[in-house]
């Protein structure tokens, strides 16, 4: 089994003290740090552009895993290559051609993610499976955090861990909405590896981000 590695979204972090919160969090134990990125259209709500990343990248050490909700996204992948992305995820929905897209974020040396929608189905990237670093399973609609997890996308996590399994694939799979104590036990034991989380870690025993991330980590 992966080791299981937690991603904390800055979308819960204070947005006035973003350098600090990071910060926090990497003494805390996060493994990578998750940057939604939203524009309006794709999903309903603005957040941080490329300039904001790169300001931040400079203050972290660790790999910055950056989620575009925006579309079209194949024009603004190397925007965000070169703000510090290591992780640039994308959704079928937001390209013309994902084959195009994918090949293009391994041109600038990054790691390719796939983020698949609740409603969206594996098959839509199946073919792509073996080009492909990680697949973030959006377990909420995805443009505003504090949403109720949907557990039924669990059975998608379920047939992608068996298709790596079958077919000795190395992507990883990360969940990403409404992850708490409870149902990030449910996620890891169908084949998660990766968990997103934001208020949880957050706002949860008082703000103790160590204790929070470690509690995540734990099956």
């Amino acid at each position: 089994m992966k080791k299981i590695q937690i991603s904390p979204s800055i979308l819960s972090a204070d947005f006035s003290q973003l350098g600090n919160e990071i910060k926090r969090l990497e003494n805390g134990g996060a493994d990578m740090i998750h940057v939604d990125v939203m524009d309006g259209h794709f999903v309903p709500n603005l957040t941080i552009g490329p300039p904001v990343i790169k300001a931040l990248k400079k203050n972290s050490s660790i790999p910055f895993d950056v989620h575009l909700m925006i579309s079209p996204v194949h024009k603004y992948i190397e925007s965000y290559a070169n703000a510090g992305a290591d992780i640039i995820t994308i959704h079928p929905e937001a390209t013309d051609d994902l084959l195009s897209s994918i090949n293009k974020i391994k041109k600038l040396k990054k790691k390719v993610g796939i983020s698949l929608n609740p409603e969206t189905k594996v098959e839509v990237i199946e073919e792509f499976l073996d080009q492909i670093d990680l697949i973030l399973i959006m377990s909420v609609n995805p443009g505003f955090g504090g949403q109720k997890f949907m557990p039924e996308v669990l059975d998608k996590v379920k047939k992608l861990d068996k298709i790596r399994k079958n077919f000795k694939l190395h992507f990883d799979i990360e969940i990403d909405g409404g992850i708490n104590f409870e149902n990030s036990k449910l996620a890891i034991k169908s084949g998660v590896n990766i968990l997103v989380s934001g208020t949880t870690i957050f706002k949860n025993n008082n703000g103790d981000i160590k204790k929070n991330i470690d509690l995540l980590r734990s099956i």
